[in-house]
């Protein structure tokens, strides 16, 4: 077998083992996740797994960081349209919006991690975020530079936005339900779509970051 050949056969092998370890670790948690489990997705024995990742927590780091590199390329690749950080600051916030609705394993496991394995990965997860909340850091601090926001306060803003988003996408199902209960009437905001759900944040965040204090 030719060197090239190798290397694209390992590549497609790792990629196999990240796209089902992604599934698993949205569905179950790093915790609850077993490296058996995974093998068996993959239809590979664990002794190829382990090849590729020496251990779980191996495996869990290379997933968080292609996750969190997607949505910030993403976002990147969105924002080189706009000059103006109120601009940049409703394309993140859309952005993240639109690709968390499309791809729900990254709030499952961002909402998961924070949870339930934080404990566990604290160093990794914050790591593998940095990236993600610098870009939202910097908007706000150019932001801030050019007169557009005030009192913006960037981990607090960041955790309200990606958590609101990162919720809202992982309670659909449970908000539906609910609304559907005759006993009491609740507005879940089930009907919402997430465009909607963005709209609402941008608006909100644009007065609260115009307001002087």
């Amino acid at each position: 077998m030719s060197k090239k050949i190798q290397k694209r056969d390992a590549e497609a092998s790792k990629a196999l083992i990240i796209s089902n370890a992604i599934q698993l670790f949205s569905k179950k948690g790093y915790a609850s996740s077993s490296m058996d489990e995974l093998a068996k997705l993959c239809g590979l024995n664990k002794a190829m797994v382990f090849y590729y990742f020496k251990n779980k927590k191996g495996l869990y780091e290379a997933v968080m960081t292609q996750v969190l590199e997607e949505i910030q390329q993403t976002i990147l690749k969105e924002n080189v349209k706009y000059t103006k950080p109120i601009e940049e600051l409703e394309s993140f916030i859309r952005t993240y919006a639109k690709y968390a609705c499309a791809h729900p394993y990254l709030p499952s496991l961002l909402l998961r991690e924070l949870s339930d394995s934080g404990a566990v990965l604290p160093e990794m997860l914050f790591g593998a975020m940095r990236q993600l909340f610098a870009l939202f850091s910097d908007i706000l601090k150019r932001g801030e530079e050019k007169g557009c926001f005030h009192d913006a306060i960037p981990m607090v803003l960041y955790f309200m936005v990606l958590g609101t988003l990162n919720l809202m996408v992982t309670t659909k199902s449970l908000r539906v339900a609910a609304s559907q209960k005759e006993d009491i009437v609740l507005d879940t905001c089930a009907a919402c779509d997430i465009a909607e759900i963005a709209d609402y944040i941008v608006d909100k965040m644009n007065k609260m970051l115009k307001e002087k204090i």
